[in-house]
């Protein structure tokens, strides 16, 4: 794992991910983790909202799956919004 770490070019691209610089990688990068942070997020709100009523798995299931929807356009275009404005 130390070896894994210490290659130039994962240092690279942890470096560029820590600084905000956007390319490529970092944004597929920052695209998995918002959403996987979203699908916690509506599965947890799906538990609140309809946990009593469908079953608390089903409702987080739903909450997972649908909460994404919604998540990844807004933040395809805060990227490309981002991009845009570093470039000028």
């Amino acid at each position: 794992m130390r070896d894994i770490l210490t290659t130039p070019n994962v240092i690279n691209f942890l470096t560029s991910l820590a600084e905000g610089d956007l390319n490529i990688a970092t944004e597929l990068v920052w695209m998995i983790i918002a959403t996987a942070l979203s699908m916690i997020g509506g599965a947890i709100g799906g538990m609140l909202l309809a946990g009593k009523d469908i079953g608390y798995q089903f409702s987080a299931m739903l909450g997972a799956l649908f909460a994404p929807a919604g998540v990844i356009p807004a933040i395809l275009l805060g990227l490309v919004v981002l991009n845009w404005l570093t470039n000028y």
